[in-house]
């Protein structure tokens, strides 16, 4: 009882509470939108990347659907765009808050790997 009284202070969900739970479900609405994932994932493995070098990595995935994700990845602070000012090239990389995220992909990385 305590430790549930632990967890609901400080905003986690119980087992019990999963399907109820916003932090939980808000977060798959965020990586698990369609190439979110990857886009996350391969600026995991990056200090910055060019659209260009984004698009050819993901080569599934549309521009135009490329830069509505990068968009709604800057609008959750997942993504930072950062334009050069003596060149003007932007690039993208990922926040803090993004980089958090590295150990939860690593981890899916090695799941996949020995199930799928």
């Amino acid at each position: 009882m305590v430790e549930e009284t632990k967890n609901k202070k400080a905003g986690g969900c119980t087992p019990e509470e999963y399907e109820l739970c916003n932090h939980f479900i808000n977060a798959f609405q965020i990586i698990g939108k369609k190439w979110n994932g990857l886009i996350i994932s391969t600026l995991c493995d990056t200090e910055d990347m060019r659209f260009k070098d984004l698009a050819r990595t993901i080569t599934a995935c549309s521009d135009r659907v490329l830069v509505e994700r990068l968009k709604e990845l800057e609008e959750e602070k997942i993504v930072r765009r950062t334009v050069d000012s003596d060149s003007g090239i932007i690039s993208y990389g990922l926040t803090q808050k993004g980089a958090d995220l590295k150990p939860v992909f690593d981890q899916v990385h090695h799941w996949a790997d020995k199930w799928v």
